[in-house]
């Protein structure tokens, strides 16, 4: 194959140098950053003779090329003055339009927390259940204990989301989390709740609460970025360890209570005034605008301005008519949709947050766990449920429901809207709920989503070949066969499972992908390291009878630099099987936010009859894993 040709053809389909940021490859591919993707045409570029495959993915335009991909970089280079950058936060997102940026940041910094919400979002369900059935009293101390285990994390959501966020920013997520923090202090509360006026430095503080805030602490994380490095220029290196974060926590700290902070209330004071005067005079207007925004309302904290109105309301006239209202159209909304999501999703690990959060929302009206680990993650499905809310909130508006009392509105807590007079209002409310539901779960069915894996289930010929499969891996090795040995310890799974075309496509070759529950990789054959990429996250191994493999450790991992990877070998060692390879860090990799699937390729297929797997099984290192028929 002459790259150079293949390289010129390339460049010339993603519209020339000019079009180009940065160039880089890892173990299969070349990885561009354009500066305009969408005069590219996909189909032109798979075309290209000696180019597998296309994937864009994370701001990147990704062609997967194959094991010689490092001879077709080296051509590329040749053609123009690119820059190579394996920095990840250098990728390129001019194309995207700054919502699309927002809601990226907000879904990114949520969700490495999302298991500490969903299993907050459950607790409080498992109280509602509890204290309906009659299990828990109100006042007991065990309902006070595990109120708190619901709670806490949910009012302590700002310092959890610093940690997260922090890493978007490339920031210390310790001084972020020490400003969040005070304003979180008790002490601080209650001096803001006091009703009087509060200055700091004669400069007015607004009274704010900043339990459960999102956004905030999402700007203030922007922010602190750029008060760190004007910070770190103007401190002498012998005064780092104490003036600079001294400095950061003193100038950080106003900024927040007074600028930021209270940016959710003075804005929330707003549309509290334009909503319930709009209500006013047109009520059938306010409530569906109300319903379909209140999950954008919640995440900056809009909502804790309008409860003194409708607390006021509850007591005199005796009921709200405008956000209660609104949180049961949105509340029932939100958890339809991860309803649907988690019916038509086909990522076994997607279903099971869905399913958790459709509980947390309908059962007791928490929707922070399907809107941060779903709804907005994948944005099509929180754009359905804001339809189907909006849609639910005109019927209540026109109909003019009303709550009796204060509970977030649930299918637990819908007993809020029967009218103690006695009136048509209760079935108004079960109408609105069934429009919600219905509507919601219907639009997201139909809108879709991107689905982040395409897990094929298997049909009869599949299972049976499975089975196959495993009756070949249990027999002795033969001399027309090879067998190559499990290299890390986990779940075997199909290669169908892995969300990167390249392999799930078999793009790359065949094989079977691992979710390791150990950090290390093993020789699977006895032969020669034919290559290991810099990072590290990449093997090519030749066994002594041929049989190229490729051991592919987690997906984008490139990205890493080398960083949470340790290897013990080179390229030309040769190895036995069992010998370490590579060791590596599970946990520090995922809360970078990487996927540590590790795909296990044959690469050369065409040379053999059939490469067969085995899938759907714990193994152990040395384990036999694939069976190559020659």
């Amino acid at each position: 194959m002459d790259y150079s040709i293949v390289a010129k053809k390339i460049l010339e389909k993603l519209g020339g140098e000019s079009n180009v940021n940065t160039v880089m490859h890892c173990m299969t591919r070349l990885r561009f950053t354009l500066k305009d993707e969408s005069i590219v045409n996909d189909a032109e570029v798979k075309e290209i003779k000696g180019v597998m495959g296309i994937m864009r993915k994370g701001g990147q335009y990704q062609i997967i090329i194959g094991n010689e991909v490092s001879k077709c970089y080296k051509e590329m280079l040749k053609l123009g003055n690119f820059s190579d950058s394996t920095n990840n936060s250098k990728v390129s997102d001019e194309k995207q339009n700054i919502i699309t940026k927002i809601l990226d940041v907000i879904a990114g910094s949520m969700s490495p927390i999302i298991p500490a919400i969903v299993g907050a979002g459950m607790i409080k369900v498992l109280v509602v259940v509890l204290t309906t059935l009659g299990l828990l009293t109100e006042g007991s101390q065990s309902k006070v204990i595990l109120s708190a285990l619901g709670d806490g994390t949910f009012y302590l959501l700002p310092i959890l989301l610093a940690f997260s966020t922090s890493k978007k920013f490339n920031i210390n997520p310790y001084t972020l989390a020490a400003v969040v923090a005070a304003m979180l202090n008790p002490g601080f509360s209650t001096l803001l709740a006091s009703g009087d006026k509060v200055s700091f430095l004669g400069l007015p503080v607004t009274s704010a609460n900043y339990a459960y805030s999102v956004i905030p602490v999402i700007i203030m994380a922007w922010i602190m970025k750029y008060i760190e490095a004007v910070v770190e220029k103007i401190t002498p290196a012998f005064t780092k360890n104490f003036l600079k974060p001294m400095l950061i926590l003193l100038i950080g700290m106003p900024i927040a209570i007074i600028v930021v902070g209270p940016f959710g209330t003075i804005a929330g004071q707003g549309l509290a005034s334009i909503m319930y005067g709009i209500q006013a005079k047109a009520g059938w207007i306010a409530l569906p605008l109300m319903a379909a925004f209140m999950p954008l309302i919640v995440m900056t904290g809009m909502h804790w301005a309008f409860v003194p109105v409708m607390l006021a309301g509850l007591a005199n006239p005796g009921y709200d008519t405008l956000i209660l209202v609104a949180m049961l159209a949105a509340n029932l909304s939100q958890g339809a949709s991860t309803l649907a999501v988690s019916f038509k999703s086909k990522n076994k690990e997607l279903k099971q947050v869905a399913s958790a959060s459709t509980i947390s929302a309908l059962l007791a009206g928490v929707t922070e766990p399907g809107l941060y680990g779903v709804t907005l993650k994948y944005k099509k499905p929180l754009v359905a449920s804001m339809i189907a809310s909006g849609i639910a909130g005109l019927y209540a508006g026109i109909v003019v429901l009303k709550a009796y009392v204060f509970a977030s509105p649930s299918l637990i807590s819908i007993v809020q809207f029967i009218d103690p007079k006695g009136s048509s209002n209760f079935t108004n409310a079960l109408i609105t709920a069934v429009i919600a539901i219905v509507g919601s779960f219907t639009l997201t069915w139909l809108i879709g989503f991107d689905d982040p894996a395409d897990e094929i289930d298997e049909d009869v010929t599949s299972e049976k070949r499975v089975e196959f499969e495993e009756n070949a891996l249990d027999k002795s090795e033969s001399k027309s066969e090879t067998i190559i040995l499990a290299p890390i310890e986990g779940k075997s799974v199909s290669l169908s499972q892995v969300n990167d075309i390249t392999f799930s496509e078999e793009i790359m070759g065949k094989g079977v992908a691992i979710i390791p529950s150990e950090g290390k990789a093993v020789s699977p054959v006895n032969g020669v390291i034919s290559a290991l990429f810099e990072t590290k996250h990449a093997i090519g191994i030749t066994s002594d009878d041929g049989v190229e493999i490729l051991i592919h450790i987690g997906l984008d991992t490139v990205k890493l630099g080398g960083k949470h990877f340790t290897a013990h070998i080179k390229s030309g060692d040769k190895v036995k099987a069992g010998d370490l390879l590579v060791e590596f860090d599970i946990e520090a990799i995922k809360k970078e936010g990487y996927e540590i699937i590790t795909p296990v390729l044959v690469t050369n297929v065409s040379d053999y009859k059939d490469v067969l797997s085995l899938i759907d099984k714990d193994v152990k290192e040395k384990d036999e894993l694939i069976k190559v028929m020659k």
